[in-house]
């Protein structure tokens, strides 16, 4: 298993604890599944979470449902218009 620079994971770090609790798993869940194998345990150790949180996480993203076109910008669309 690919494990990540310490730069990398300081910066992880960061990101995940200025995040809400769903949002946490939620990021936990899609780093773990980037990382395949071993995954959940290395994170869970880098992220001081339980690996039941992290696959609770992955549950949720498999009921997200996909997000109307509607709400996505065009490309090039300008906010401030």
């Amino acid at each position: 298993m690919q494990r990540y620079s310490t730069a990398i994971e300081k910066s992880m770090i960061t990101f995940y604890s200025s995040l809400r609790e769903k949002d946490q798993r939620r990021y936990a869940a899609v780093e773990a599944e980037k990382l395949g194998h071993g995954g959940i345990e290395y994170l869970s150790s880098l992220l001081s979470c339980d690996p039941k949180t992290i696959r609770r996480g992955q549950a949720d993203l498999k009921e997200l449902p996909p997000v109307p076109p509607e709400r996505c910008r065009k490309k090039g669309a300008d906010a401030n218009t």
